[in-house]
């Protein structure tokens, strides 16, 4: 039940009401942004909620269960404060929306309806829709350790503390030719050996994606030439010359641990626990029933 000011509740006990809705959106890079569905700009909360912005919202969609309410909210990518290259860059990629209901006659009298994050973005010609979670979906994300065989810390974390700011695992190249729209040679790479990136990290620092990291799928080497695969294409395409420094990465494995990092003792993973085939397997003759790890 939300708690109404005395202000707001005389307001809507009065029977005629000057009510608007507003959206106050804090952006992955720190900017708010406010919108409204009222004629003139309105403003609280250190806060200006643009009016007229071709930004519109969808009615709620909830239930009284755990499942995560959505609401979806259009804009117009012509809008000075919306733009194609902020959605591109990532800028409202799980950003945070807060819904208020103001009386635009006096937006000292305003309730928070709720708090969601922008979830999926469809993006088309001049407009993209942009769908609005409920903080339920933080509830889906998965909490705590994993028991597996590979490791579950991300390689050059704190629970890993491998370096990867050592010249050994780091390494700075340029485009030379493009092959498809996520893979291309390089150069300044042939001190490495095939597969050193495999699963790294790509981080573009010249040319139209500076700025925006990627995962590498694939690293191999041919005459001294890199070439280099990216789990999926970057939002502009690769230009010659784009130039990006890249990091070493890691198959989970404790053999890789071992000898790649010589990092054992920090590997988080379990590595002789039994897998799902253990429950196929039946007594034989050949030996394998010693207690031994299997």
């Amino acid at each position: 039940m939300k708690s109404l000011s005395p202000a707001l509740q005389a307001h809507l006990d009065d029977g005629t009401t000057t009510l608007a809705w507003c959206w106050r959106i804090t952006r992955a890079d720190g900017i708010t942004l406010g919108f409204t569905d009222h004629d003139r700009a309105l403003a609280f909360a250190s806060t200006s909620f643009e009016p007229e912005s071709g930004f519109a919202a969808s009615e709620f969609r909830s239930g009284s269960d755990l499942a995560v309410d959505a609401q979806d909210a259009a804009g117009v990518l012509t809008s000075d404060r919306i733009t194609e290259t902020d959605i591109l860059d990532g800028y409202w990629d799980n950003a945070g929306v807060e819904l208020w209901r103001v009386n635009w006659s006096d937006p000292s009298q305003r309730v928070l309806m709720r708090r969601s994050a922008v979830g999926q973005i469809r993006r088309g010609r001049m407009a993209f829709v942009a769908e609005v979670r409920s903080l339920a979906h933080v509830l889906g994300q998965t909490v705590g350790r994993t028991f597996q065989a590979g490791c579950d810390s991300a390689l050059g974390d704190a629970r890993c503390g491998v370096d990867l700011e050592n010249p050994a695992f780091k390494g700075t190249g340029a485009v030379i030719d493009l092959l498809r729209d996520r893979a291309f040679t390089a150069s300044g790479l042939g001190g490495f050996i095939p597969g050193w990136f495999t699963f790294g990290t790509l981080e573009w620092t010249r040319g139209a994606n500076a700025g925006r990291r990627t995962e590498v799928l694939g690293h191999d080497v041919r005459d001294g030439i890199a070439l280099l695969t990216l789990l999926e294409a970057p939002v502009r395409p690769i230009a010659e010359g784009d130039v990006f420094t890249i990091r070493a990465g890691c198959d989970k494995r404790i053999e890789t641990c071992g000898a790649r990092f010589a990092n054992t003792t920090s590997f988080r993973g379990f590595p002789h626990i039994p897998g799902q085939d253990a429950i196929l397997r039946y007594a034989s003759q050949d030996g394998g029933h010693e207690g031994g790890v299997l």
